[in-house]
């Protein structure tokens, strides 16, 4: 998380007192200029760390409760998410999620996709290491049949073999897939479970059954620790930037980042800086640390207390917009295009007041035919506001979804009411209870492949309405 002023004081203060010129000091800007400087390439660079804390989590550091496999081998996750699941994205209990880092150094990755019942929803979301999303398979994009896809990095120029489907080169050596398999129930879980162990992972020189290129050794990666987004985060996006050759509309920034010491692979050690120095970078990390949560609290549009924040996507999408794509890593490090998957959030009921299990009883009402516009489904789960976590409640329910609409209690005219609450809502209508806590809590409404009056913001979800204000 970005540095409070407290704490960048505390560092730079305390670092400018036991300061010794080292040898060969890395910044070569003056102080005015490299505090600049450090501002602009914290927000560039704010993105790339937050992605390499679920690397190192996911892929690197076995001894992390978030390990799956090893960077090159896909770790999917066999069972419903719970109450003490934790992670940069919020745990989701409608899909079922898988992972695979990709080293494109050598030679590129192949990812194939099994046959998957059309009525199932499924992505893959193809990230590189600047957090860009530069592409997807699955449902919406390539189809629910069984096909590959080759994955290459920077400056690959082989032939595409034959059995290929499409071909995505990435402008970084390191990138990440994401897979989202449907779950329609508690009982589909064997069958999406299935699905999952079709998708393979492999070397192009292993789906052609050709002799291997040598094995690039991984340059030893840094432990991730706090410091990485705070004093130490020079080193880590040297570490980072000997994967990301610069591509041409950034080679000036990256000339002038060089004042500051950030250079691909070089040594950065920022408590044997000058005193200067030190001062400048740390004054420079808190003011991009700023511009960063700046950023973050002035995107999205709001309506019926609903917030649509559409930040994730390409590099087109950005279109050199640092300061956006560090707030959308800050919101959450690798976010799904809205076309892919439309996320809504709220805190707030109709009055503006912060929703709270302890405190109110709530209701939201979808009236006939206006459910969410979706082409595949639409779930709504609720999280604990302090830990971000699905809410633990006596009915192990974490979410309501389309999938559940057989079930669900309607009203008189049609419309369907869902009970936000920490007590089952009594008269038959538990089938539409989703849990609260005991206090604050958040509601996440997804829409998977939404329909374009959703994208075009003519829908939205009606306001959550408190009980002693009209809920039914």
């Amino acid at each position: 998380m970005p540095l409070s002023l407290r704490r960048i004081a505390a560092v730079t203060s305390v670092a400018a007192l036991f300061a010794c010129k080292p040898a060969e000091d890395p910044v070569k800007a003056g102080s005015v200029e490299a505090k600049e400087i450090t501002a602009k390439a914290y927000v560039y660079g704010y993105p790339m760390i937050a992605g390499y804390r679920e690397i190192w989590q996911l892929a690197i550091d076995t001894a992390s409760d978030r390990y799956g496999a090893p960077i090159g081998r896909i770790a999917s996750e066999h069972r419903l998410a719970g109450p003490r699941d934790r992670g940069a994205m919020r745990p989701q209990n409608d899909v079922l999620l898988s992972r695979v880092v990709m080293d494109l150094r050598s030679e590129p990755t192949v990812l194939c996709t099994p046959d998957v019942e059309k009525e199932r929803y499924f992505s893959v979301q193809l990230i590189d290491l600047y957090s860009y999303n530069v592409g997807y398979l699955g449902s919406r994009t390539t189809g629910s049949e069984f096909a590959c896809f080759l994955i290459a990095g920077p400056g690959w120029k082989g032939e595409t073999p034959a059995g290929i489907k499409r071909a995505f080169t990435l402008e970084t050596q390191l990138a990440v897939a994401v897979y989202r398999t449907q779950l329609f129930s508690p009982t589909d879980l064997p069958r999406a479970q299935k699905v999952q162990a079709g998708y393979t992972v492999q070397t192009l020189s292993a789906f052609t059954k050709a002799a291997p290129p040598a094995a690039l050794p991984l340059p030893a990666p840094p432990a991730y620790t706090d410091s990485a987004l705070g004093t130490e985060f020079i080193r880590y996006l040297n570490y980072l930037l000997r994967f990301a050759p610069v591509v041409p509309e950034e080679t000036g920034m990256r000339d002038r980042f060089a004042g500051i010491g950030v250079v691909p692979g070089a040594p950065f050690d920022f408590p044997h800086l000058t005193e200067e120095h030190i001062i400048a970078i740390g004054l420079g990390i808190k003011s991009g640390s700023d511009a960063v949560e700046r950023q973050r609290s002035e995107v999205g549009t709001v309506a019926n207390g609903w917030r649509t924040a559409a930040i994730y996507g390409d590099r087109a999408f950005y279109h050199g917009d640092y300061a956006l794509r560090a707030a959308a890593a800050l919101e959450g490090v690798w976010g799904v295009d809205a076309n892919e998957i439309m996320t809504e959030t709220t805190i707030l009921d109709s009055t503006g007041k912060t929703l709270d299990g302890a405190t109110h009883r709530y209701a939201v009402t979808f009236p006939s035919g206006e459910l969410p516009p979706v082409r595949a489904f639409w779930s709504l789960s609720m999280y604990d506001t302090r830990t971000r976590s699905l809410v633990a409640n006596p009915i192990d329910r974490y979410v309501i979804n389309a999938e559940m609409l057989p079930e669900l209690k309607r009203n008189g005219d049609g419309s369907i009411t869902l009970y936000l609450q920490k007590d089952a809502p009594g008269g038959g209508r538990e089938a539409n209870w989703l849990p609260a806590p005991d206090g604050p809590f958040e509601l996440v409404l997804r829409l998977y492949w939404p329909r374009e009056e959703a994208l075009s913001d003519t829908w939205h979800p009606p306001a959550v309405i408190a009980a002693d204000a009209g809920a039914p």
